[in-house]
């Protein structure tokens, strides 16, 4: 059997999570797919995958198997696009690493305007809040918020990541709005599951910035949970501007403390700082720092529409 045909196999009865799936996938059948599993097997001297009549999961050794065949596929995928680089055609697989928020509401849809552009790219979007290192994990490009380290990378600005501080009107209607930000301190609030933002919200208004002692009633370390927290009227929630537009737009948020405005944290998208990146890189990075790039939307407008 081929073995880099077996490897792909395998690849996909792990992604898709049974032998059936990816059989409809490859257009074989079961046991075929089967036979390229085993033959791994046998060729490695291990069990890589360990299967009941209602579910399988991988062995140590199938879990490492799987990473390393992930990233040679990949590699093999990119060595058959160098024709089409050549000619500056965008093609092959990209790997993209985002913020959990940013990703989710923000670039997904944006990477699905990118296709129909560019159809010969398959995007791989991973989201994740935890710091991943961009070459030693694979990935192409990344969303990086904050404050940057010093690196080899390239960074491209993009706009200031913002947040807001909101609540649902049925919270207001019954412990009405604090009207300055020390008011907070007697309010339910919601945010995130951290050692010092847990107790501590900074805002900055027409006197500066303003440090403001604050008491959680719920803490996630999600950001999707404190939104449903926030509609369900608990408390008052400070999150990113873009988990929020919709309900502020539609009215199942309001905005409090409108002249102060959490401080907004620099975005970058950032890449391997290749003189000529490929067309799929360079293609990608161009529309995302046109789309993102510039001013950032103030929270008071997006209320407003």
């Amino acid at each position: 059997m081929d073995r880099l045909e077996s490897m792909a196999i395998f690849a996909r009865v792990v992604e898709r999570g049974s032998f059936a799936a990816a059989a409809e996938d490859f257009r074989l059948t079961g046991t075929m797919v089967g036979h390229h599993v085993r033959a791994l097997e046998t060729r490695l001297g291990g069990r890589l995958l360990n299967r009941t009549t209602r579910r399988q999961s991988l062995t140590e050794l199938g879990a490492q198997y799987y990473e390393r065949c992930r990233l040679i596929l990949a590699e093999v995928r990119d060595a058959e696009a160098l024709g089409a680089e050549l000619h500056g055609e965008a093609r092959g697989r990209l790997r993209v690493l985002s913020p959990v928020s940013f990703g989710v509401h923000v670039l997904a849809p944006a990477c699905i305007d990118y296709r129909a552009e560019h159809p010969n790219v398959e995007i791989d979007l991973v989201v994740s809040d935890r710091a991943l290192d961009l070459v030693d994990e694979g990935f192409d490009i990344a969303i990086r918020i904050g404050d940057l380290p010093d690196s080899s990378l390239v960074a491209r600005r993009l706009r200031p990541y913002r947040s807001v501080v909101c609540a649902a009107p049925s919270y207001l209607a019954r412990h009405g709005a604090p009207s300055v930000p020390t008011d907070l301190s007697r309010h339910q609030c919601l945010g995130l599951a951290h050692p010092v933002a847990s107790r501590q919200w900074r805002l900055h208004g027409p006197e500066g910035e303003v440090v403001v002692p604050v008491s959680l009633v719920f803490s996630a370390n999600n950001g999707e949970a404190l939104r449903m927290a926030a509609l369900s009227g608990l408390g008052i929630v400070m999150q990113p501007e873009i988990l929020l537009a919709d309900d502020l737009r539609d009215g199942r948020l309001v905005l409090v403390l409108p002249d102060y405005e959490p401080a907004a944290r620099p975005m970058h998208l950032l890449m391997a700082s290749d003189r000529k990146p490929p067309a799929k890189i360079g293609t990608f990075a161009d529309f995302v720092v046109k789309r993102f790039g510039g001013r950032a939307t103030s929270s008071r407008r997006v209320a407003a529409k």
